[in-house]
């Protein structure tokens, strides 16, 4: 892993356990109990945050088991399989360059309750 050690900790603020694994050489950061902002549903749960771009024109994405509930209707459009499990993501571009960990991380929460 090739990130700061405490903007890795920072990650660890947002959830209630921060795993890290690669996959096709792209970084994973597996959040358990990552805290969702209000008016989403549910309020805690399961996500996969890649702060890359895997080659799909996206700087980076946050990954969830299954569609989240928001106040504004969201592009679920992107399917796939990682870590043997199958995970759903939405259509919000955030970059992270000169931006930490937690910085993109957030910029992507937000974007669920932003019309």
């Amino acid at each position: 892993m090739n990130y700061p050690l405490e903007q890795v900790e920072e990650l660890k603020t947002y959830c209630s356990k921060l795993l890290y694994f690669e996959e096709a050489g792209y970084p994973y950061f597996r959040m358990v109990g990552l805290r969702l902002p209000p008016g989403c549903s549910p309020a805690e749960i399961e996500a996969l945050f890649c702060p890359v771009d895997r080659g799909d024109g996206y700087p980076s994405r946050l990954f969830f088991p299954e569609q989240v509930s928001t106040p504004y209707q969201r592009n679920w459009h992107v399917n796939v399989r990682l870590g043997e499990r199958n995970w759903v993501a939405y259509s919000w571009k955030v970059a992270l360059a000169n931006r930490s960990l937690a910085d993109g991380l957030l910029e992507l929460l937000i974007s669920l309750t932003r019309p």
